[in-house]
């Protein structure tokens, strides 16, 4: 995957950060966001939903795994407990996006935010971008930065919409 250099430059975590990746398999960008997690003594959680092979559990081995093996179940996570929630390729797979919306709307803290990314073609981004004002996410805004996907990006304002 190319451009990983500027797609890192959207995140910068600070000591102690949760950051949540939920995908379908493991790749260059959950290896980065553990890397980047262990620079700062964070905590890096990745939800699959997928078996992975027992070599792609090794290269992950100082992050906490979630399996979640239906697309229709949702992926567990504590109340404002991260600061970055990355739903990648997962989006368009699942059978609820609503409630995935709202369980990563649940788990970040406030000024947090979220990446939806999906593979080119996949995402209509004007219903993301309506679909994530309406669980109120804030700023949602397209980022063409890694090559083969499409990305959008919004933020959890404090004192604004729901759970608090």
């Amino acid at each position: 995957m190319k451009n990983l250099e500027q797609f890192r430059a959207l995140f910068k975590p600070l000591p102690g950060n949760h950051y949540l990746h939920v995908t379908t398999n493991v790749d260059e960008i959950s290896l980065l966001f553990q890397e980047m997690m262990q620079r700062v003594d964070g905590r890096f959680d990745i939800a699959l939903y997928a078996k992975e092979s027992i070599n792609d559990m090794l290269k992950l081995s100082s992050s906490n795994i979630q399996h979640v093996d239906d697309f229709s179940k949702p992926f567990r996570a504590l109340p404002r407990d991260h600061d970055m929630v990355v739903l990648k390729d997962i989006f368009y797979a699942h059978k609820n996006k609503k409630m995935i919306l709202k369980h990563s709307y649940l788990t970040l803290a406030n000024t947090a935010n979220i990446i939806i990314m999906e593979k080119k073609g996949v995402m209509d981004i004007k219903a993301i971008k309506e679909m994530l004002e309406e669980y109120e996410f804030r700023a949602p805004n397209e980022i063409d930065i890694v090559d083969g996907y499409d990305l959008v990006m919004a933020k959890k304002m404090h004192m604004w919409g729901n759970g608090l």
